[in-house]
């Protein structure tokens, strides 16, 4: 073992110990062995809780072929990995978009007859070859996954195979969304910055499960928090929340820090960011690095350098500057020193991933077609193992 592979191993290991859920299931499906003859494909953020799903899935008789996502893969983590009989992990942490498209593709010409999806790209990629009929089914983990696959203009309809939507699960938007998501933003944010919260203005953009954790993790640090968020029913919640709720023409001269939480493509123009103060920070949690226009910031600029990792200074015609965070990427996983969502969160996560996937392996006839919810069962089970695992550490 390389001495990148063994730090990789070491960190796994420390993780691994402290993800009981997965631990259970890793025993079951070593006897189950429901991924018997199955090849998983994956597109995943790949980091050490990752390395203790894919640990999961091989016990349960799976090979695997697969890559991380774009600026957040942790190279130590691959390099263990592909230590693993039946694992193949490509690529690296300083891929360029480029290269990353390079991987997917190489996942996607590997062949595997089930998918665990980030983003959907490879069920994107599956569709657009004319090869999904090959496919069995199965998962796709974020917002802006589920966006895509029920999209009518882009996979709607057009998916011939099961793919349990994770984001879909309650289980998921309280405990990794809202408070993982929460926790790890604004951790991120501090350890990348340095900044002080208590006191500066924020504006986090969406009210979803992630907007709301973050805003949460935000206010009770003592930030000022305001809103954007263009669903009636959500501005009302975050109106009733206690927060500032506008449009971002309100709130662009106002905020200190901003941060994208929607899954959307361009909810931060470069018109709205040239109003801003001096100084003024942003950042993206989103899945996809679409949410701020950072090409079109650039094309504006005057100039800009890197302050230290992950930060960067950037000059305005306006004789004004803006600091981006992590190019815009999901800063929480691809800026400086990642940690990602807390552990037991995604000890919970990645539970529901295994056993959604186990679900189709076992049972994918029952399923229909397309973009579905997490099983009302699986569910149920989870919740009940996690609040067990809570009541014992008491």
């Amino acid at each position: 073992m390389t001495d990148l592979a063994a730090q990789g191993a070491a960190r796994v290991d420390w993780i691994r110990s402290r993800m009981a859920l997965l631990a259970a299931a890793r025993d079951e499906l070593s006897v189950t062995r429901p991924f018997a003859g199955r090849r998983i494909g994956m597109s995943l953020h790949v980091e050490p809780k990752t390395a203790v799903l894919v640990e999961t899935l091989a016990a349960g008789g799976a090979e695997l072929i697969g890559t991380g996502n774009h600026g957040s893969t942790q190279d130590d983590v691959v390099a263990y990995l592909n230590t693993l009989p039946g694992i193949e992990i490509v690529g690296r942490r300083d891929d360029d978009l480029d290269q990353h498209h390079a991987n997917l593709a190489h996942v996607l010409d590997s062949g595997f007859d089930m998918v665990l999806d980030n983003g959907a790209d490879l069920v994107a990629g599956l569709v657009a070859r004319g090869t999904a009929a090959t496919v069995l089914g199965g998962t796709e983990e974020t917002t802006s996954g589920g966006l895509r696959l029920r999209d009518d203009s882009e996979l709607a309809g057009r998916v011939p195979f099961p793919v349990i939507v994770i984001n879909d699960s309650m289980l998921k938007a309280i405990g990794e969304n809202r408070h993982a998501v929460g926790q790890s933003v604004v951790e991120s944010l501090m350890r990348i910055t340095n900044l002080m919260v208590p006191g500066r203005r924020f504006v986090v953009f969406g009210y979803g499960w992630c907007g709301r954790g973050v805003a949460q993790y935000l206010r009770a640090l003592g930030g000022r928090v305001a809103v954007v968020e263009v669903d009636e029913l959500k501005a009302f919640e975050a109106a009733l929340d206690g927060y500032r709720v506008g449009s971002i023409d309100d709130f662009a001269e106002w905020g200190d820090v901003f941060i994208t939480a929607t899954g959307h493509p361009g909810v931060l123009p470069v018109e709205q960011i040239e109003r801003m103060r001096d100084g003024a920070v942003l950042a993206n949690c989103g899945h996809f690095p679409w949410e701020i226009d950072v090409a079109g910031l650039r094309a504006a600029a005057t100039g800009s350098r890197e302050i230290i990792d992950s930060v960067e200074r950037i000059d305005l015609p306006s004789g004004r500057h803006v600091v981006l965070i992590a190019d815009g990427r999901m800063f929480n996983l691809a800026g400086r020193e990642p940690k990602g969502n807390s552990i037991e969160s995604m000890d919970l996560g990645f539970l529901l991933q295994t056993l959604s996937l186990e679900r189709v392996a076992t049972r994918a006839a029952e399923l229909p077609a397309g973009a579905q919810p997490v099983p009302d069962d699986i569910e149920r089970t989870i919740a009940r193992r996690f609040v067990a695992a809570l009541s014992s550490a008491e």
